[in-house]
């Protein structure tokens, strides 16, 4: 079994996709529309096959994000060294996002760093 994707509800599509494609090298699609509902959304696709569903609708109720709630955590990316996770936390804290934690080794053994991205949605970043 493999993943195929993960999708995010976001308020800002446009806001999110270009995220994407600037600080994580995404490539979008098309954008698809559904004018009965006003579901839009945008599938961004990775150099290594994996996808992410970025979605809208006029009706998303935006509740406040508690970092340890149940559910969705953070996306985590595999950024192949550690001196490539500090060039992108460093960076991101540059751009003004806010850095959660590290970059550091944790107590199981990787070496990460947690970005606050678009809309509070969390983006861990490892070797």
């Amino acid at each position: 079994m493999k993943i195929e994707h993960l999708a995010l509800y976001v308020n800002d599509l446009e806001g999110a996709r270009e995220f994407c494609e600037r600080y994580l090298q995404g490539k979008s699609n098309s954008m698809y529309h559904n004018p009965k509902t006003g579901f839009r959304s945008y599938f961004i696709s990775f150099a290594d096959g994996a996808r992410l569903e970025l979605m809208t609708r006029p009706d998303l109720v935006d509740e406040a994000k508690n970092q340890l709630r149940t559910g969705y955590a953070h996306l985590c990316l595999s950024v192949g060294s550690k001196e490539r996770v500090d060039e992108l936390t460093a960076r991101f804290k540059e751009d003004g996002f806010a850095v959660v934690s590290g970059p550091r080794t944790t107590g199981d053994g990787y070496y990460e760093s947690c970005v606050e991205i678009f809309e509070g949605n969390l983006l861990e970043l490892t070797v």
